[in-house]
């Protein structure tokens, strides 16, 4: 299981450390263009996906502090049953690691980070950070395992 929670000590090492730095060097909602589809955006988010409840006041920063918690823990009991499924354990480190990376944020300043803007012309896809974007990986890998042929147990 240490191999898998490292993967998710990595992906929490990686978040902090690209918001420590976004927030280093950009001013709340300033954006800088990368290329035609990407900019570099300073946000706060107190919702949660897609800014959901952010203008609920104030409760729910514990209220997703609480829930994220009681999921991870949920995830690390099952991540220790499938420390043998490659794909499976990946996904659910992955998942863990993000949903830890968006608590912290949570819990020190009351906000998550968000950074990472994608964009086709005047259409932006939500603002977003590297937990969120481990846990949107992390789930579509155990949706795709989801599919894949498992031998029969007897």
């Amino acid at each position: 299981m240490l191999k898998w929670l490292s993967v998710t000590a990595v992906v929490i090492i990686i978040d902090q450390l690209t918001k420590w730095l976004m927030t280093s060097w950009l001013s709340l909602y300033e954006t800088v263009s990368i290329i035609p589809f990407f900019n570099l955006t300073m946000a706060h988010n107190t919702g949660a996906a897609f800014s959901f409840l952010a203008q609920a006041g104030g409760w729910q920063r514990w209220f997703f502090v609480g829930l994220a918690t009681l999921i991870s823990l949920v995830l690390i009991v099952w991540l220790r049953k499938v420390t043998d499924k490659t794909i499976e354990a990946l996904s659910i480190s992955l998942i863990l690691g993000g949903a830890i990376g968006n608590v912290i944020d949570r819990i020190n300043l009351g906000y998550v980070i968000d950074f990472l803007d994608v964009y086709y012309g005047s259409y932006h896809w939500p603002a977003f950070n590297v937990a969120d974007s481990a846990i949107v990986v992390g789930a579509c890998l155990l949706i795709i395992d989801s599919f894949r042929t498992k031998p029969e147990s007897l």
